[in-house]
């Protein structure tokens, strides 16, 4: 398999859950800035839609969108439980949470981004990300992961779209379940290992 990624991009919430699966798959630059690869490629004749995660399978599908290429990981995988089974109240859930992350924290905190974005956009677009942060904060009270004790699919994406608040101007000091879940999912082997491969990290 190979994984187009930008390196801390939301593609990093994939590149946590391959780590993670012990599966084999080549990391593939895809700048999100120049639409190329390293070697020149033009990332738009791979994925028309021009962003990153993109997934391709050993037999040249293609499979697009994080919350959608994460949980087909994690389905290669069952043994190791990287999301609960299909059909299970708990598969829903993290369904839920992968939604939430996608349309609620992805969307709004990583909007921040876009220089183009008036200044008082930023303002209104902090504040709404930080109530939606100070809700997470409280479904994470008593907890280590989204959904309990183990480690599930969200809670990697959870941490890369978090991770993106201290380069924006979202301060989360004050959410101590959260900075605990952060401090959790950053000291992980798997976690450790994408951000040593995307440069992140030393």
């Amino acid at each position: 398999m190979k994984l187009y990624y930008s390196t801390g991009a939301c593609s990093l919430s994939t590149h946590i859950v391959l780590r993670e699966s012990g599966l084999a798959f080549e990391p593939v630059l895809a700048s999100t800035k120049t639409h190329k690869l390293l070697d020149g490629t033009d990332y738009y004749t791979i994925n028309p839609k021009g962003y990153v995660p993109l997934l391709e399978l050993d037999n040249g599908e293609r499979l697009s969108e994080g919350p959608a290429i994460v949980q087909y990981i994690a389905d290669q995988v069952p043994e190791k439980k990287l999301a609960p089974a299909n059909g299970t109240m708990a598969r829903y859930r993290t369904q839920e949470w992968l939604n939430f992350i996608t349309s609620e924290l992805h969307k709004g905190i990583g909007g921040l981004f876009n220089p183009a974005m008036p200044e008082e956009a930023k303002v209104l677009m902090r504040t709404k990300a930080a109530g939606r942060l100070k809700w997470v904060d409280e479904q994470l009270e008593g907890k280590d992961y989204l959904m309990g004790d183990s480690f599930n699919v969200a809670d990697a994406y959870l941490f890369t779209v978090v991770n993106w608040t201290k380069l924006v101007g979202i301060d989360i000091s004050g959410l101590k379940n959260l900075g605990a879940f952060m401090a959790r999912m950053a000291a992980r082997p798997a976690v450790q290992e994408a951000l040593k491969a995307e440069g992140l990290i030393k």
